[in-house]
């Protein structure tokens, strides 16, 4: 391993020497624990104790204080409370010491006061240069170096395994948690790095560091709140660029909130979901529990990851094969049929089988072992597929029937290198060992492994992906308020969303003159900045055919206007044109907290919040990705012909939806919310319309 100095962190993680301020000669205190992993380990660097009232700790030197190191360390734990903790970075800062791990607690954690120490730590830091994980953090380990900065007695169970599994964690409890899982399930975790309460260092930048060192393929990241959005999600990118898999649990969740915005678009988001798109977008797989995590870790480890996946399933019982194609269908994982071909000749060997996929071979085929054999190799050579599930239970462990399956499967898995092959078997741990070694991926659980799978088909598609290039945003000058739905729609319009033709109108008889201008049908709608939702007031009219209607609804929406929302401004009544045919879509941006601008596309009209079946995305998005968004809805259908509907103009929805996308970005932190609801998506080939509009600015 090269241990020339690449990286700004690795002072941080691979230093040549480390001092310990608050070190303990007991071994199991807290500033005493690192120095006896350092030391049991075989650390090869310079390990510096600071302890005033020693003259040596744990049988080497001590020094009684930072100035009397006989070296500047390229790293430090700070294991001392509070003010000695500042004064011992701004020391070590001094001294030339360039990164510091700080156990200290007291800091924001536990309240104003704490936060004003905690400002002044990394004051200390940024006037020498310094980097800090922490304070309040476990520490960290890089295991292949033998160093191990932390306090966890995890390692009293045994130390990390070798591997390529990466561990970044918010939480230190849960962080050496998941190694301490990931070891028991025989996964290698060579490096972890909790970060405490990310005073400076974020756990954005240690998912950076892994994505750029030869010490980690796979990065596993345990995260309770993002602050940042735009760093996180360049650690992210930089990870899929360097084609190593993320796999995160994110905890937590919280709406956006009340005060955000009153539209639709913001009272159904929330960061949670916003997270989801976000981590989908970089082609993060965000697992549910630690078990799936860990999963998906082991999976990845083989660093297979295909475009296009799919899975091909061979089983000696028909049960356990439509519990598995059920599991496929649940995670997106197509399980294409065997050619035809291929499932005659299967036929012709095992007359009892059922030669589709699942491909059923049955209980008979083990009389004659080459025959289970000839049929694993006739899935991975005819059907070609990425991923292979074996599902034999008991079989793999038994001493009469396990060696010479071995035999057999071990020959498919060498012609094959390329796929993922999970045996999902019931065997005692030495026998899973075996399997193993000999490259094969075990599991228990299928349904489990399918999810595993399918997440290595999405590593795939994501690592494949091509930049896109952000188009211009246009040039946007906002009002100096939140403008009616008139004024929102001009805005809208010129930022590329299509709208259809209307006229503000004071009096009856402009309302009857527009509508002469637009023609008939037309809709009226009460207009005032203070209404958001008209409809639930009945100040919306539709179906308006002729003059004498037209004349009688503008009296009629001033009425309820008056009736329903006394104080509101009313600025006239708009009168538009009746689009008919469409489907009723919703559009719209949130200025979410931590990302910024997220575009969202759904089912449209009052139902919105009923169903809630919206997707969402970072802003901007291109029309590509607005197609996979809506694409992704579970309405979809309505607007690909179900039922023999004429199908809609999905890509003058995904224009609209990739404008309004840029629309938010050009107009900047001043735009709280937009909304398109309904939007008309009319046939094929005829556009689509925007009915109303909202926009909130601050």
């Amino acid at each position: 391993m090269d241990d020339t100095p690449t990286h700004p962190l690795d002072a941080l993680l691979r230093p040549r020497a480390i001092a310990i301020v608050g070190a303990s000669d007991d071994p199991t205190r807290i500033g005493g624990r690192p120095l006896a992993y350092l030391k049991a380990r075989g650390f090869a660097g310079a390990i510096l104790p600071v302890n005033p009232n020693r003259p040596t700790v744990q049988g080497l030197p001590a020094f009684p204080d930072v100035a009397s190191l006989p070296q500047a360390p390229d790293a430090a734990i700070i294991a001392i409370p509070g003010e000695g903790a500042i004064a011992a970075v701004e020391a070590l800062g001094a001294r030339g010491c360039r990164a510091g791990i700080v156990f200290t607690a007291g800091f924001a954690e536990v309240g104003p006061e704490g936060a004003a120490l905690q400002e002044r730590l990394v004051a200390a830091a940024t006037r020498h240069g310094m980097r800090l994980v922490g304070p309040n953090c476990l520490g960290l380990f890089n295991a292949p170096l033998g160093y191990f900065p932390i306090f966890s007695a995890s390692f009293e169970n045994g130390w990390p395994l070798p591997g390529v599994v990466g561990i970044a964690s918010q939480s230190g409890a849960y962080g050496s948690h998941l190694f301490a899982a990931a070891r028991d399930r025989g996964i290698g975790t060579p490096v972890l790095v909790t970060t405490g309460n990310e005073a400076d260092l974020h756990l954005a930048d240690i998912i950076e560091w892994m994505a750029a060192r030869d010490e980690v393929e796979v990065i596993a990241a345990y995260a309770e709140g993002i602050r940042d959005g735009a760093r996180f999600v360049q650690a992210l990118e930089a990870a899929r660029r360097a084609r190593k898999p993320v796999v995160m649990m994110k905890v937590g969740r919280s709406a956006v909130g009340e005060a955000a915005a009153q539209s639709h678009t913001a009272s159904i988001a929330g960061d949670d979901r916003v997270m989801d798109a976000v981590l989908a977008e970089c082609g993060v797989h965000r697992a549910r529990t630690t078990e799936e995590l860990l999963d998906i870790c082991y999976v990845a480890q083989k660093r297979i990851y295909p475009v296009g996946n799919t899975l091909g399933v061979v089983t000696i019982s028909g049960g356990a094969g439509v519990l598995i194609a059920d599991a496929a269908e649940a995670a997106g994982l197509p399980m294409p049929e065997m050619p035809e071909d291929a499932q005659a000749r299967l036929k012709a060997l095992v007359p009892f089988s059922s030669p589709r996929n699942p491909v059923d071979c049955t209980a008979q085929a083990f009389n004659d072992m080459a025959v289970v054999g000839q049929f694993a190799e006739s899935m991975a050579a005819d059907g070609g597929y990425a991923s292979l599930i074996a599902f034999f239970t008991q079989w793999g462990a038994s001493p009469s029937i396990a060696p010479r399956l071995r035999a057999e499967l071990k020959g498919v898995l060498e012609r094959h290198p390329d796929r993922i092959f999970v045996l999902s078997i019931l065997a005692p741990p030495e026998r899973v060992k075996e399997w193993e070694a000999d490259g094969f991926l075990v599991m228990e659980d299928p349904s489990r492994a399918v999810v595993a799978l399918a997440a290595m088909g999405r590593f795939g598609e994501a690592f494949a992906r091509a930049p896109t290039a952000d188009a211009a945003p246009p040039e946007v000058t906002l009002p100096d308020a939140s403008p009616n739905e008139a004024e929102a729609k001009r805005l809208l319009a010129t930022a590329g969303v299509p709208m259809l033709p209307e006229d503000v109108c004071a009096t009856a008889e402009d309302a009857v003159a527009a509508a002469r201008r637009i023609g008939f049908p037309v809709v009226a709608k009460i207009l005032s900045p203070d209404i958001l939702h008209k409809s639930e007031i009945g100040g919306v009219l539709l179906d308006l055919r002729d003059e004498q209607a037209v004349r009688a609804g503008f009296t009629t929406l001033l009425d309820r206007a008056a009736r329903h929302a006394p104080a509101a401004r009313i600025e006239g009544v708009l009168v538009a044109k009746q689009a008919t045919g469409g489907v009723e879509m919703v559009i719209g941006t949130v200025r979410d907290p931590v990302f910024g601008p997220v575009a969202m596309v759904g089912l449209g009209g009052v139902f919105v919040e009923v169903f809630r079946d919206v997707a969402f995305a970072r802003c901007p998005v291109d029309e590509g990705r607005a197609v996979e968004m809506i694409r992704s809805l579970r309405g979809f259908p309505l607007l690909d012909g179900a039922r023999g509907r004429p199908k809609a103009d999905v890509p003058a929805l995904a224009a609209a939806l990739a404008a309004l996308s840029r629309f938010a970005v050009a107009a900047g932190p001043r735009l709280r919310s937009a909304e398109v609801n309904p939007l008309l998506v009319l046939p094929t080939g005829q556009g689509a319309v925007a009915a109303d509009a909202v926009v909130e600015l601050d």
